[in-house]
């Protein structure tokens, strides 16, 4: 059995989505989530507020090797519907982001940079790959 690359830019979005999800929950471990249990917010707020910051990070990591075994597909038509939808959820996951901050924090917004930047590669990256010509990807 051989594994052939068939479509890079699946390879490189799943590779970005494992990252992302290990910044992710580092991040989440080592700045967010502490000041949590600093101030006077109820336990379960506490443990909601958590289990909502995991659940990105465990999308993450799901898109990561989702996109890495799709590079790996003979037959790309095959995955374009599972690409289609994660590339949804992930753009709307950047309208909710950038919609929230515009509600209740619109000076927050450059806060929303890197996040905004990193969303919108990867989907660019992820409609490079659904778009490939066929010939490239058998």
């Amino acid at each position: 059995m051989s594994f052939k690359i068939r479509n890079v830019y699946y390879l490189i979005a799943g590779i970005l989505a494992i990252l992302f999800a290990f910044t992710h929950a580092w991040n989440g471990q080592s700045i967010v989530l502490p000041t949590l249990e600093v101030n006077a917010i109820p336990i379960g707020a506490q443990t909601e507020f958590k289990y909502v910051w995991h659940i990105i990070t465990a999308e993450n990591l799901i898109f990561g090797i989702a996109f890495i075994f799709m590079s790996f597909q003979k037959g790309q038509s095959k995955t374009r519907l599972a690409a289609w939808v994660i590339t949804t959820i992930l753009v709307f996951r950047l309208v909710v982001i950038l919609g929230i901050t515009v509600l209740f924090d619109v000076s927050a917004l450059k806060d929303t940079l890197i996040d905004s930047v990193a969303i919108v590669i990867y989907v660019v990256l992820i409609i490079k790959g659904i778009t490939m010509k066929r010939k490239q990807t058998e």
